[in-house]
Protein backbone atom coordinates (compact mmCIF):
# COMPACT_ATOMS: atom_id res chain seq x y z
CA UNK A 1 0.00 0.00 0.00
CA UNK A 2 1.33 3.25 -0.84
CA UNK A 3 2.23 6.25 1.37
CA UNK A 4 1.51 9.40 0.76
CA UNK A 5 4.25 11.37 -0.66
CA UNK A 6 6.04 13.54 1.35
CA UNK A 7 8.43 16.76 0.55
CA UNK A 8 8.14 19.85 2.39
CA UNK A 9 5.95 20.22 6.13
CA UNK A 10 5.55 23.45 7.50
CA UNK A 11 3.49 23.19 10.83
CA UNK A 12 3.00 24.27 13.92
CA UNK A 13 3.66 21.69 16.72
CA UNK A 14 3.05 19.42 19.37
CA UNK A 15 5.29 19.31 22.06
CA UNK A 16 5.83 16.65 24.65
CA UNK A 17 9.37 17.50 26.60
CA UNK A 18 9.81 14.03 27.96
CA UNK A 19 12.41 11.66 28.21
CA UNK A 20 12.48 7.43 27.37
CA UNK A 21 9.03 7.41 25.89
CA UNK A 22 8.45 4.09 25.29
CA UNK A 23 5.81 2.24 22.51
CA UNK A 24 3.54 1.00 24.96
CA UNK A 25 2.64 4.72 26.33
CA UNK A 26 2.54 5.59 22.81
CA UNK A 27 0.03 3.01 21.99
CA UNK A 28 -0.73 0.35 24.96
CA UNK A 29 -0.39 -3.16 24.45
CA UNK A 30 -4.28 -3.98 24.84
CA UNK A 31 -4.86 -1.89 21.85
CA UNK A 32 -2.96 -4.56 19.57
CA UNK A 33 -5.66 -6.68 18.46
CA UNK A 34 -6.58 -5.27 15.09
CA UNK A 35 -4.75 -6.48 12.01
CA UNK A 36 -5.05 -3.38 9.68
CA UNK A 37 -3.53 0.01 10.23
CA UNK A 38 -7.00 1.72 10.61
CA UNK A 39 -8.25 3.18 13.94
CA UNK A 40 -4.73 3.60 16.12
CA UNK A 41 -4.64 7.25 16.06
CA UNK A 42 -7.97 7.57 18.35
CA UNK A 43 -5.27 5.28 21.12
CA UNK A 44 -2.50 7.86 21.01
CA UNK A 45 -0.92 7.58 24.32
CA UNK A 46 -4.51 6.44 25.48
CA UNK A 47 -3.33 5.93 28.29
CA UNK A 48 -2.09 9.90 28.83
CA UNK A 49 -5.13 11.23 27.11
CA UNK A 50 -8.09 9.80 29.17
CA UNK A 51 -8.56 9.03 32.86
CA UNK A 52 -10.51 5.72 34.08
CA UNK A 53 -13.36 7.36 32.88
CA UNK A 54 -12.61 7.52 29.39
CA UNK A 55 -12.76 11.41 29.67
CA UNK A 56 -9.93 13.63 28.36
CA UNK A 57 -7.26 14.91 30.85
CA UNK A 58 -6.74 18.66 30.08
CA UNK A 59 -3.63 19.09 31.19
CA UNK A 60 -2.61 16.45 28.29
CA UNK A 61 -1.07 18.24 25.54
CA UNK A 62 -3.23 16.44 22.88
CA UNK A 63 -6.17 17.67 24.97
CA UNK A 64 -4.99 21.24 24.92
CA UNK A 65 -5.99 23.26 21.90
CA UNK A 66 -3.59 25.87 22.08
CA UNK A 67 -1.22 22.92 20.39
CA UNK A 68 -2.35 21.30 16.74
CA UNK A 69 -0.27 20.55 13.72
CA UNK A 70 1.48 17.80 12.02
CA UNK A 71 4.89 17.88 13.39
CA UNK A 72 5.45 16.21 17.04
CA UNK A 73 8.18 17.40 18.92
CA UNK A 74 9.24 14.95 21.10
CA UNK A 75 12.40 14.02 24.51
CA UNK A 76 15.05 12.29 23.86
CA UNK A 77 15.07 8.58 23.23
CA UNK A 78 11.38 8.39 21.68
CA UNK A 79 9.79 4.88 20.66
CA UNK A 80 12.40 2.46 23.25
CA UNK A 81 10.86 -0.69 24.32
CA UNK A 82 9.37 -2.77 22.31
CA UNK A 83 9.25 -3.17 18.39
CA UNK A 84 5.55 -2.48 17.86
CA UNK A 85 4.67 -0.84 14.58
CA UNK A 86 1.28 -0.35 15.95
CA UNK A 87 3.45 2.98 17.54
CA UNK A 88 3.86 4.23 14.24
CA UNK A 89 0.40 3.14 13.06
CA UNK A 90 -0.80 5.43 16.07
CA UNK A 91 1.01 8.42 15.32
CA UNK A 92 -0.10 8.23 11.48
CA UNK A 93 -3.44 7.83 12.65
CA UNK A 94 -3.71 10.63 14.28
CA UNK A 95 -2.14 12.74 11.73
CA UNK A 96 1.09 13.64 12.28
CA UNK A 97 3.65 13.52 9.78
CA UNK A 98 6.66 14.48 11.26
CA UNK A 99 8.17 13.32 14.51
CA UNK A 100 11.29 15.46 16.00
CA UNK A 101 13.74 14.28 18.83
CA UNK A 102 17.49 14.03 19.53
CA UNK A 103 17.44 10.25 19.40
CA UNK A 104 14.74 7.64 18.00
CA UNK A 105 14.75 3.93 19.07
CA UNK A 106 16.40 2.06 15.61
CA UNK A 107 13.41 -0.25 15.02
CA UNK A 108 11.00 2.73 15.98
CA UNK A 109 12.39 4.61 13.42
CA UNK A 110 12.35 2.33 10.72
CA UNK A 111 8.72 1.43 11.35
CA UNK A 112 8.20 5.11 11.47
CA UNK A 113 9.84 5.10 8.15
CA UNK A 114 7.52 2.51 6.83
CA UNK A 115 4.68 4.39 7.30
CA UNK A 116 5.42 7.63 5.96
CA UNK A 117 6.37 9.40 9.37
CA UNK A 118 9.34 10.72 8.75
CA UNK A 119 11.43 10.71 12.33
CA UNK A 120 13.82 13.67 12.08
CA UNK A 121 16.86 14.00 14.99
CA UNK A 122 18.15 16.70 16.23
CA UNK A 123 20.92 17.99 18.63
CA UNK A 124 20.26 18.00 21.95
CA UNK A 125 20.77 21.62 21.49
CA UNK A 126 18.53 22.33 18.58
CA UNK A 127 15.72 20.27 20.19
CA UNK A 128 15.86 22.45 23.63
CA UNK A 129 15.75 25.70 20.88
CA UNK A 130 12.37 24.03 19.66
CA UNK A 131 10.79 23.91 22.70
CA UNK A 132 11.67 26.89 24.07
CA UNK A 133 10.23 28.79 21.18
CA UNK A 134 7.52 26.45 21.10
CA UNK A 135 6.52 27.48 24.63
CA UNK A 136 6.94 30.99 23.73
CA UNK A 137 4.64 31.13 20.76
CA UNK A 138 2.52 28.43 19.86
CA UNK A 139 1.86 29.13 16.29
CA UNK A 140 5.47 29.18 16.35
CA UNK A 141 6.10 26.72 13.04
CA UNK A 142 8.92 24.73 11.99
CA UNK A 143 9.89 23.72 8.55
CA UNK A 144 10.95 20.43 7.83
CA UNK A 145 12.86 20.01 4.26
CA UNK A 146 13.21 16.46 3.07
CA UNK A 147 14.61 16.83 -0.31
CA UNK A 148 17.83 19.30 1.51
CA UNK A 149 17.31 17.06 4.74
CA UNK A 150 17.22 20.43 6.61
CA UNK A 151 15.07 21.31 9.34
CA UNK A 152 14.25 25.34 10.36
CA UNK A 153 13.08 27.04 12.90
CA UNK A 154 10.92 28.98 10.67
CA UNK A 155 10.61 32.06 13.27
CA UNK A 156 14.61 32.61 13.60
CA UNK A 157 15.91 30.69 10.59
CA UNK A 158 18.23 28.52 12.83
CA UNK A 159 18.39 25.44 10.98
CA UNK A 160 19.77 21.75 11.25
CA UNK A 161 20.40 19.13 8.42
CA UNK A 162 19.16 15.67 9.44
CA UNK A 163 20.53 12.09 8.45
CA UNK A 164 17.84 9.50 6.29
CA UNK A 165 18.61 6.14 4.14
CA UNK A 166 18.89 7.20 0.92
CA UNK A 167 16.83 4.01 -0.10
CA UNK A 168 13.78 5.70 2.45
CA UNK A 169 14.20 9.19 1.63
CA UNK A 170 13.30 7.81 -1.90
CA UNK A 171 10.94 5.99 -0.85
CA UNK A 172 9.15 8.76 0.87
CA UNK A 173 9.47 11.30 -1.85
CA UNK A 174 7.88 9.15 -4.44
CA UNK A 175 5.18 7.33 -1.68
CA UNK A 176 5.94 4.28 -2.13
CA UNK A 177 6.67 1.29 0.39
CA UNK A 178 8.83 -1.63 -0.28
CA UNK A 179 6.80 -3.23 -2.62
CA UNK A 180 6.02 -0.08 -4.81
CA UNK A 181 9.64 0.58 -5.01
CA UNK A 182 9.74 -3.03 -6.55
CA UNK A 183 7.04 -2.49 -9.01
CA UNK A 184 8.65 0.76 -9.96
CA UNK A 185 11.58 -1.03 -11.09
CA UNK A 186 8.99 -3.51 -13.25
CA UNK A 187 11.08 -2.82 -16.45
CA UNK A 188 14.55 -3.30 -14.87
CA UNK A 189 13.61 -6.47 -13.48
CA UNK A 190 12.00 -7.60 -16.10
CA UNK A 191 15.11 -6.54 -18.42
CA UNK A 192 17.20 -8.55 -16.28
CA UNK A 193 15.70 -11.39 -16.22
CA UNK A 194 15.92 -11.82 -20.31
CA UNK A 195 19.86 -10.93 -19.89
CA UNK A 196 20.31 -13.26 -16.65
CA UNK A 197 21.86 -16.53 -16.69
CA UNK A 198 19.75 -17.39 -13.96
Amino acid sequence: MAIEKFNTVTSTCIPLPIENVDTDQIIPARFLKATTKEGFGDNLFRDWRYDKQDQPKADFVLNDPTYSGEIFVAGKNFGSGSSREHAAWAIAGYGLRVVVSSFFADIFKGNALNNGVLPVQVSEDFLAKLFKAIEADPKTTITVNLPDQSITLDSTGESEDFEINPYKKNCMLNGYDDIDYLLSNKDKIEEWEKTSFY
